[in-house]
């Protein structure tokens, strides 16, 4: 499975973006499907996961309530819409699937990567 993500760029504190995670290669529905993202100098951190089981969504606490994560079956593709974004939020973000009924919140079970796309938060 190859995953692209896009999506990224540059928004102002406050703001949205709309990140994308397409597929080929196999049907992402049956995998579990996590984001990630890394700052500079910090560790990748785990933003959010989505169910291939249920399409349940968990989310980091740091982005609960302000991220979504959902699937485009129609696309083969899996959608993070971020709001309210801040200037923390900026980094790499990576999409990642596991094909897995299991719930993913660590990149060590991930077999497959995308690779990447950049979002800027800053005035």
């Amino acid at each position: 499975v190859q995953l692209v993500e896009s999506g990224g760029g540059l928004v102002q504190p406050g703001g949205s973006l709309r990140l994308s995670c397409a597929a080929s290669g196999g049907a992402l529905d049956y995998f579990a499907v996590g984001w990630f993202r890394q700052a500079p100098g910090k560790e990748r951190e785990w933003v959010s996961c989505i169910s291939s089981l249920n399409g349940r969504t968990y989310y980091a606490n740091s982005v609960k309530g302000r991220f979504t994560s959902s699937r485009d079956n129609a696309k083969n593709a899996v959608n993070l819409q971020m709001n309210s974004l801040k200037p923390e939020d900026s980094a790499v973000y990576y999409c990642a699937a596991d094909q897995t009924i299991a719930i993913r919140t660590t990149a060590l079970y991930y077999n497959y990567w995308g690779q990447g796309t950049l979002v800027t938060v800053s005035s």
